[in-house]
């Protein structure tokens, strides 16, 4: 018999008719249909960065994995390119789920949403409405997007720029975050540690060349984060769900992720995790990330047998 691909492309359709592209890691088991793991990435980020790695973990202990590029980014379609919308997106999920469900190796009874960061936020919005969702993986979520003192000329900038298109000019475009690891309206720790720390990472992203990734958005992105309220919706989550906390976030402060994971309804099977000695981009890397990656499968694992 030959040997089954490690993972292969696949495709889903939206209900608008958008073609979402990524990568199905089929799960290894002579025990019929095995659980499945959606893996959502962070914000404009493409699935070849850092994902594979850890959908082959799951893949070696039984899970079917799914990586892609949300709408507008990477392989996927939808226009404008890199046009960032976050309720779009989680309503994109749902219906990746009800793709991912039809899978011959998938349990469709027994499948968990992964987000990281932006994704991780994502993800909970899909779970908010989509009771499909047996189990909720979050790792470092995001959940502010604008500093108070940036946010009225940022409004201005958006409004003109919609102006501007209104009357045949191309949409603006522009780095999540610049050469001082800042962005107009002071996102993922814009302007310190953070905001250095995320522009380091995509620079060294489009040094190595990774595939359709480009380092920009529409500045109209600006127009859904600012009208975008995750936290209202925690509490409306019915699915188990695991929040990795890092100690040392400076893109997302621990403080306000350990805020948002008390809006979880107190009936919710739910467990936070501090990862201690780790940043938002190093939670899931180097000494330590398989501790942190175990207790997610050992959650994920107890939430499909309730």
């Amino acid at each position: 018999m030959a040997p089954v691909p490690r993972c292969q492309k696949l495709e889903c359709k939206t209900i608008d008719g958008v073609t979402i592209r990524g990568l199905f890691y089929s799960a290894q088991s002579d025990e019929g249909k095995a659980p499945a793991i959606i893996m959502t990435h962070g914000f404009n980020c493409v699935k070849e960065m850092l994902l594979p790695e850890v959908a082959e973990y799951f893949q070696s202990l039984g899970y079917n994995a799914f990586i892609y590029d949300p709408r507008t980014t990477g392989d996927s379609d939808g226009l404008p390119r890199n046009h960032i919308s976050p309720l779009q997106q989680a309503e994109d999920l749902s219906d990746i789920l009800t793709h991912i469900a039809t899978q011959p190796t998938v349990d469709a009874r027994r499948i968990a949403l992964w987000g990281m960061s932006f994704g991780a936020t994502v993800s909970a919005c899909t779970a908010a409405v989509d009771r499909r969702v047996k189990a909720l993986v979050m790792v470092c979520p995001i959940f502010s997007f604008f500093q108070p003192e940036k946010r009225e000329k940022a409004f201005q900038q958006l409004i003109r720029d919609r102006v501007s298109q209104l009357r045949g000019n191309e949409g603006f475009s522009l780095p999540p975050f610049n050469v001082r690891g800042e962005n107009p309206i002071g996102m993922a720790g814009s302007g310190g540690p953070g905001g250095l720390e995320a522009y380091g990472f995509m620079k060294a992203v489009v040094d190595r060349g990774a595939q359709n990734f480009r380092d920009r958005i529409t500045l109209q992105t600006y127009h859904k984060l600012a009208v975008f309220r995750p936290k209202e919706l925690l509490d409306m989550v019915s699915a188990p769900v695991i929040m990795t906390v890092p100690e040392l976030d400076d893109i997302s402060p621990a403080e306000e992720q350990e805020e948002a994971f008390g809006r979880f309804r107190g009936d919710v099977k739910k467990e936070l995790y501090l990862a201690k000695g780790k940043g938002h981009l190093t939670v899931l890397s180097g000494v330590g990330a398989d501790v942190i990656l175990n207790a997610q499968v050992d959650f994920v694992k107890a939430a499909f047998e309730l």
